[in-house]
């Protein structure tokens, strides 16, 4: 139960709005209550009386087009401002959860995303979300009109007679327990099944993303396979709900149907002995099915209940997924950047188990200089300047900016100082021009241009069917691989940062298209502390420093020329990379 106390922390905000609903509901399933009376009086008050049929008929009429006028008239409002105020309650507090869950997600460090599939995480902000949904229309709102509902009846069926209520209710406590033996199970297989649509959904996201690898390794039928058998564990887990839930259905209404049976046989007996009226009968019938309606209601509502909290509980089970990364009390924001960045005996591992990948790391880069990161695979390269952002933090060891362990500044002007262009750079599917403003969301329509020029990016633009307005699809796919590099380097000019991050930018491309981002790229290198991850050596020939890192430990540092005359490591990459054109000694 504590993910319902947790949940009303959403609810509370809106509890007058929830208060005016109930209310309104108290009326709208008020009204309908008087109806069984209206039969009992039209029956022993006018059919089954002496009256003169004049009599009768101007009774009937009067009594009639009173009820017509409370259920034509009244009711309507009654019913529109139940169901708009119910909607709107529940949406409003659904909006606030998705905003908090989205909010929560962005904090996340990369390593729960590397854990965890993106269409589990979707599943539980989307489909567990909107399930919770259920928890306020039932568990807030028609629960306690069902309980009204319930009393108000018992009490008038009291007034008429005590002795055939108590018949009437006989079977409630049986109706109890069964609920109570149901649910725990109930919630659990809920719970379940839930998470096997998370997975399934998790699954098909991700196949959805690479279908261009499932096509072009012909693996139609592999892959069916695997869809198949995680949608035979969600069929699997749903049957067993099924069942569960069947029993629970079964049982509750056999038992609710009892209680009619009852009244009908005693109610008779009552009218033979002639202690109770034919009219007091038949409104008396009218109530059990006000009384076992609202009953009825309540099994759907425990089964629809339990699935709101298994959503509930996984939906607070990503809300409390920890920060790995956050800012400190106290944090710093960053002022004016430099751009003097220090490595100190730094050791990194991606789990607090695992091995390091980056060992006693030393390094000092000065304001305004050029860095290359070189080595084979796997040494430490990307790690190393994944731990500048604060993508992750050092295990060991600290990274200073201008003289700031970088843990003591805030996270926001951490980043906003640094500039990032990767190989597989994420563009989204929105105009080109929202993609370049991500830079800067604030920056004028004068400064997108002179970003995308000075990336080599606006005569593509230009040539493009709506310009920069022109939608580029998920993930970019409308463009090619060298524009939509020139379109993060746009991004990154835009943003104007001290530090940037090249990660192997060009080594998916063509020759033409290397030069010319080749060229886009020294130009956004200008003045600012630069980082470049490349495989290709002679793409860094240029930097002012060469680090060269093996099985994260920086095993030689120095210039182009210094590491070519020491015949190191680094000489041998660069002549097997060079096997047509070998160095002279």
């Amino acid at each position: 139960m504590d993910s319902i106390k947790r949940y009303f922390e959403f609810v509370r905000p809106y509890w007058k709005l929830i208060a005016i609903t109930i209310v309104i509901g108290l009326l709208k399933f008020g009204i309908p209550l008087a109806l069984p009376l209206v039969i009992k009086y039209v029956i022993d008050d006018l059919l089954l009386t002496d009256l003169a049929p004049e009599v009768k008929l101007e009774r009937l009429f009067w009594i009639m087009g009173i009820t017509f006028i409370v259920f034509t008239i009244v009711r309507y409002p009654i019913e529109y401002y139940r169901q708009y105020y119910a909607q709107l309650s529940a949406n409003q507090i659904l909006y606030d959860i998705r905003d908090r869950l989205f909010s929560h997600l962005q904090k996340l460090s990369l390593r729960y995303y590397q854990n965890t599939k993106a269409g589990e995480v979707i599943s539980r902000v989307i489909n567990d979300v909107e399930q919770t949904k259920n928890f306020i229309m039932t568990g807030l709102m028609n629960i306690w009109l069902d309980l009204a509902t319930l009393f108000i009846a018992i009490a008038i069926m009291f007034t008429m007679d005590p002795g055939l209520t108590l018949v009437a209710i006989s079977v409630l406590p049986l109706y109890g327990f069964s609920i109570k033996y149901f649910y725990k199970k109930l919630k659990h297989l809920t719970k379940v099944r839930s998470q096997a649509l998370a997975e399934l959904q998790g699954h098909l996201h991700e196949r959805v993303q690479g279908i261009a690898v499932v096509k072009g390794f012909a693996l139609e039928d592999h892959e069916q396979k695997h869809f198949e058998k995680r949608n035979q564990r969600f069929l699997d887990k749903a049957v067993d709900h099924t069942v569960w839930n069947a029993k629970t259905f079964a049982v509750t209404n056999s038992i609710t149907d009892i209680a009619p049976l009852l009244v009908i046989t005693y109610a008779a007996y009552q009218v033979v002995q002639e202690d109770l009226t034919v009219g007091a009968l038949i409104a008396f019938y009218a109530y059990m099915d006000r009384l076992y309606s609202p009953l009825r209601r309540l099994v759907n509502s425990s089964t629809t209940l339990t699935q709101s909290i298994a959503s509930m509980d996984r939906m607070f089970e990503l809300m409390d997924e920890k920060y790995d990364i956050r800012d400190k009390q106290g944090a710093v924001e960053l002022q004016e950047v430099r751009g003097r960045v220090v490595f100190d005996q730094v050791s990194f591992r991606y789990r607090d188990t695992g091995e390091e990948v980056l060992r006693g790391v030393d390094l000092v880069v000065e304001e305004g200089q050029t860095i290359a990161l070189v080595g084979m695979s796997g040494g430490g390269k990307s790690s190393l300047i994944s731990l500048i952002p604060r993508f992750y933090d050092v295990s060991e060891g600290a990274v200073y900016l201008d003289g700031y362990d970088i843990r003591d500044v805030t996270m926001k002007s951490l980043r906003n100082q640094i500039g990032m262009v990767l190989q597989d750079n994420i563009l989204f599917s929105d105009s080109i021009r929202e993609n370049i403003l991500m830079g800067n969301p604030d920056a004028t329509e004068e400064d997108v241009i002179l970003a995308a020029k000075a990336a080599n990016a606006h005569d593509f633009i230009m040539e493009l069917p709506e310009g920069y307005d022109t939608e580029i699809g998920e993930r970019g796919v409308k463009l090619s691989g060298g524009q939509k590099q020139r379109v993060a380097i746009a991004r990154v000019f835009l943003k104007d940062p001290r530090i940037l991050i090249l990660d192997e930018a060009t080594s998916a491309l063509d020759l033409e298209s290397e030069q010319l981002i080749q060229h886009s790229l020294e130009r956004l290198a200008k003045d600012r502390t630069t980082f470049i991850v490349a495989h290709r050596l002679s793409t860094i020939t240029h930097a002012d420093k060469i680090v060269l890192i093996s099985d994260g430990r920086i095993l030689e540092t120095g210039t182009h020329q210094e590491l070519m005359n020491a015949q190191g490591a680094y000489y041998k990459l660069y002549t097997v990379q060079h096997l047509d054109h070998p160095v002279a000694e």
